[in-house]
């Protein structure tokens, strides 16, 4: 974005890596990777191959109580519990801007919603050490918004940069918005 200049002047753009003020930069807009949550999906493909092994375990010990639609029933658990997971990491999507943070999710009926960084009251940043080594984490924001009073974005990319970005630009907006935080000692 450019400033206004008089004729025959070249227009005056900011610094490198400084937005104007009224321009909305996005910091990060993607799913949450499937890598910061190992832990979670190890355990479901451990319930699935469990699930599965519980067919074979009965044709091989001959269990008299074993039914087929209990093998049937059994498969179709295993596959939910292996796909499930994954398939809910995909249908979440994040959009962090320099104004507002948008999650969709949902993957018959989506839902937006959009929290705006002058209702952020605090922001949590969390990083295990398997976190920390594959370069994902987790930011919460709590803010007095109605619909999303805790907000948590899980899997995020580089998150301490994205983190401290957003704490920079929530004070920012609240200083431009004239924002006040009164304690009341409650």
């Amino acid at each position: 974005m450019t400033q206004p200049t008089q004729p025959g002047q070249p227009a005056m753009t900011p610094p490198a890596g400084i937005a104007p003020p009224d321009q909305e930069v996005v910091y990060y807009e993607g799913r949450p990777l499937l890598r910061a949550d190992q832990a979670k999906a190890a355990f479901w493909v451990i319930v699935g191959i469990v699930l599965i092994a519980l067919p074979i375990l009965a044709s091989v010990f001959e269990w008299t109580w074993w039914r087929t639609w209990m093998t049937i029933a059994a498969i179709l658990l295993a596959i939910l519990a292996i796909v499930l997971p994954w398939l809910i990491m995909r249908t979440t999507r994040y959009r962090i801007t320099s104004y507002r943070i948008d999650f969709e999710r949902g993957l018959l009926t989506k839902k937006i919603d959009t929290l705006e960084l002058w209702h952020v009251d605090d922001i949590k940043f969390e990083q295990g050490l398997l976190d920390r080594m594959m370069n994902v984490g987790s930011i919460t924001v709590m803010s007095n918004d109605r619909t999303n009073p805790k907000l948590e974005l899980d899997g995020i990319p580089n998150p301490r940069d994205i983190f401290d970005k957003l704490k920079e630009r929530v004070i920012a907006v609240k200083r431009q918005r004239g924002v006040i935080k009164m304690d009341m000692g409650q």
